[in-house]
């Protein structure tokens, strides 16, 4: 799952009348802004900071809880509650209504802080090829006709170009600083993916199921895609850091499928303090599309084309809701390896003697225990509580993400993060 839009705004699109913000819209976010300020202000804040720092360098400390409703929080700020009426408004308004809701109600050790960020309003091409969905209602399942229906359309295939509309994302930025300046710092802050595992857009040009015939009945074809999509990657990276594009991530952004990437080990030794290289960042891949492929194919076809991207940056997050025990010989060998994702389908207890405290431990428990009216507390309680009992002496932090819904109850994430955060002081 893209964990991308939970911590960055969208940019909008469109003419000059869709960047105007009513008096009245303006009102409602500055007083968010306010509030969202009020709570960075905190104590506690510059607490839960040192604490990441501590974590992300692999000290001990207890185990960070980190919750993100993602699909649910819909159901926990719904159209009722919003005040906005403009879209670019809604969308901002959106954002600090969340920022006030982990701060005031989940009080999970996300760190609320004085910024508001604006992303780079830009355009992006295709790979020469693109998928057709049909989606079967608003936000739910969809299924997608793959373009590349055969090798011998390879020669259409191009990499992807970026096109930056600099004059729409300074209207942004000035808007926003008009607006919200006053209580929060506002920043450009690009974020340009959320994976670089590329089976994504594998899976989407040649469709999910053909993808795993090709390991059998194409391979020199598949490894000439994957060739290709290493390189369109690579070239993107090349692009956005020599354009002066890239933003440090060493900081309350969040990093790989779960945690924040505060730390005192990035930027890497040379950085000028000006143009940011990948080497000054952490980097992420995944591949989750692969879960049903075997590790000796995932080793064959997959795997030596996420390494050379990986290769390039400072500290590394691998994984989301595959399981990595049965692929640790080789993601292991991913250099600068600091974050591995551990799913609820991975062997726990495996996976708690491959990390031991050489990694970052990202727990992941499974998101249906929030998607029902009312939680089962006893058993979340002790689920947790073996959990972290089987990984004490691991460097963990339990995130809890991935969920759809949330049962229409706000109070189910609130509990989570109190049982969650009990159960991480107790060990």
């Amino acid at each position: 799952m893209n964990d991308q839009t939970a911590f960055s705004l969208g940019t909008l699109k469109g003419n000059q009348s869709e960047l105007e913000i009513s008096p009245e819209d303006r009102r409602i976010l500055g007083k968010l802004a306010g509030k969202v300020a009020e709570l960075a202000s905190r104590p506690i804040e510059d607490e839960k900071r040192r604490l990441w720092y501590s974590h992300n360098s692999l000290g001990k400390t207890r185990p960070l809880v980190f919750c993100d409703p993602e699909n649910g929080w819909n159901e926990i700020i719904t159209n009722g509650q919003m005040g906005c009426t403009g879209e670019l408004a809604r969308q901002w308004e959106m954002t600090l209504r969340k920022e006030i809701f982990w701060g005031m109600s989940m009080k999970d050790d996300r760190v609320i802080e004085p910024f508001f960020n604006i992303p780079y309003s830009y355009s992006e091409t295709d790979w020469g090829m693109h998928e057709t969905k049909t989606i079967t209602q608003d936000g739910g399942s969809y299924r997608w006709e793959a373009p590349l229906k055969d090798y011998d359309d390879f020669k259409m295939l191009r990499f992807p170009k970026i096109y930056i509309d600099y004059e729409q994302t300074e209207k942004m930025y000035s808007l926003a600083k008009e607006i919200m300046g006053d209580f929060l710092e506002v920043r450009i802050k690009g974020i340009w993916w959320w994976t670089l595992g590329m089976t994504w857009t594998l899976v989407n040009l040649r469709g999910l199921e053909q993808m795993m015939y090709d390991m059998y009945d194409y391979p020199d074809e598949l490894h000439k895609l994957m060739a290709f999509l290493r390189d369109g990657h690579l070239v993107k990276l090349d692009f956005l850091e020599e354009n002066g594009l890239l933003s440090l991530n060493n900081d309350g952004t969040y990093v790989g499928s779960g945690g924040f990437g505060w730390t005192d080990e990035l930027p890497a030794a040379g950085f000028d303090g000006r143009k940011i290289r990948t080497a000054d960042m952490w980097g992420f891949a995944e591949s989750q599309e692969t879960v049903q492929v075997s590790p000796s194919m995932f080793k064959e076809f997959i795997f030596p084309y996420q390494l050379p991207i990986l290769e390039r940056f400072g500290l590394n997050c691998y994984g989301c809701c595959e399981a990595l025990d049965k692929r640790w010989d080789m993601i292991e060998c991913i250099p600068k390896l600091r974050r591995v994702s551990v799913s609820p389908w991975a062997d726990w207890g495996s996976m708690a003697e491959k990390l031991a405290d050489r990694y970052i431990y990202s727990m992941k428990p499974h998101p249906a225990d929030l998607a029902v009216p009312v939680l089962d507390e006893e058993r979340i309680r002790k689920s947790l509580r073996e959990a972290m009992k089987l990984t004490r002496d691991c460097c963990v932090e339990v995130i809890m993400k991935d969920n759809n819904t949330i049962g229409n109850n706000p109070e189910n994430v609130i509990r989570w993060c109190r049982i969650a955060q009990e159960e991480a002081s107790s060990i």
